[in-house]
């Protein structure tokens, strides 16, 4: 399963590296949208989970991956302005579906708000619209570290909570990919940790408002970052939502065990390939039956 690789011009402002995975006999394709200090190689389960009944994209944001060599790091991105790449990504790959994760939820909702006309679903994964008390305790020593440039302590910091259900392998990897990137990568998530600490995430419940697609908001009954019962927050917003609840596992779902994987397979193709039936349903709740980003 090789994908199709190009470095694509965004608007003459940014170079974005990009995989498309291509399946003949998909009938939809899908855009994935990273979690913060993630990577293109953090949705490798995703993929397996959903290629070949959809064509898959994968892209690392411009400071990120395979990106970062192609731009210039002389300033951080805002989250809207990630949204208005992801916009252009949507076009040029006639995305019908949206999938994220963690942190790239904010990114994709602000996207969503401008009602893009291809877009038909989007599923928002392991994201809440307020920060408790251990997401912020998280992000406040997460903010302390990134200033320091402190390597060793971002890595650990991220496998002793929301990576804590990670199987062994999964943490070695993350702190290997966390405690090495550049000095712009930790700037970055820096200003990403400072937006979401005074602001408390109000722009993504009033980018909700705005969305006239069906959305599935799916997270680990183990996650105490970005909980169930928060993400359910977003229902008086949403127009028409979902949400299902993958049993004992944390905040990286399908990477932390086969069950997990499963469960999680199975409600993105209850979403995203659902029945007549089930098209005419509204605000369905589902439940999950069993149980790399920052």
């Amino acid at each position: 399963m090789r994908p199709e690789i190009a470095v694509l011009d965004i608007q003459g402002q940014y170079r974005v590296y990009t995989e498309f995975y291509r399946a003949d006999a998909a009938e939809k394709t899908i855009i994935l949208v990273n979690g913060s200090l993630a990577t293109t190689a953090s949705f490798a389960q995703t993929v397996r989970n959903l290629h070949p009944q959809f064509n898959v994209v994968l892209y690392d944001q411009p400071y990120a991956g395979k990106s970062k060599p192609h731009n210039i790091h002389q300033r951080s991105l805002t989250k809207e302005e990630e949204g208005q790449i992801l916009l252009e990504l949507i076009d040029h790959f006639a995305a019908e579906h949206i999938m994220s994760f963690s942190w790239g939820g904010a990114c994709a909702l602000l996207a969503l708000a401008h009602k893009p006309r291809r877009v038909e679903r989007a599923v928002i994964s392991s994201f809440s619209p307020i920060v408790n008390g251990p997401m912020r305790d998280y992000l406040e020593r997460g903010a302390h570290h990134l200033g320091r440039c402190n390597r060793h302590e971002v890595g650990h910091l991220v496998n002793d909570t929301i990576g804590k259900h990670l199987p062994s392998l999964f943490k070695r990897f993350n702190y290997r990919h966390v405690s090495s990137l550049a000095d712009h990568e930790y700037k970055q998530m820096h200003f990403h940790i400072s937006e979401v600490l005074e602001h408390n995430l109000g722009n993504a419940l009033f980018a909700a408002s705005e969305i006239n697609v069906p959305v599935l908001f799916m997270n680990g009954e183990w996650d105490e970052y970005t909980t169930a019962d928060d993400s359910r927050l977003f229902a008086p917003h949403v127009k028409d939502c979902t949400f299902t609840t993958i049993q004992a596992t944390g905040h990286f779902l399908d990477m932390e065990h086969k069950a997990a994987c499963r469960d999680t397979r199975q409600a993105l193709q209850d979403f995203l390939k659902p029945t007549k039936r089930e098209q005419r349903v509204r605000y369905h709740h589902i439940q999950g039956h069993h149980a790399l980003a920052f």
